[in-house]
């Protein structure tokens, strides 16, 4: 069974936020970054890896999405905050 990964995205610290799904996590943030994805993201240019979670499988990692989006924003940006106090990118870990 494939791996699967939850993240967020910002276009800036504290900024808009985005929880995506993914089972190929730095190939989805390059799709995010070279703006290959219409919608939310491409309009808010949210393109900044701050926060991911690996699951076991995509199908946990979809579960696992489905409840951070129906977080309230403060929730999302503390589960940030343990993480990656400082809203660093995180992309450049992954490459």
């Amino acid at each position: 069974m494939k791996q699967g990964y939850v993240y967020m995205l910002t276009n800036k610290p504290h900024g808009t936020l985005y929880v995506g799904v993914t089972a190929n996590l730095a190939r989805r943030i390059w799709e995010h970054k070279n703006h290959f994805v219409e919608g939310f993201c491409s309009k808010y240019n949210l393109e900044h890896l701050v926060w991911y979670d690996v699951h076991e499988s995509i199908y946990s990692a979809i579960s696992r999405e489905k409840q951070l989006k129906n977080w309230k924003r403060v929730w999302k940006v503390e589960l940030i905050e343990e993480m990656n106090p400082a809203w660093r990118e995180l992309y450049w870990d992954l490459v």
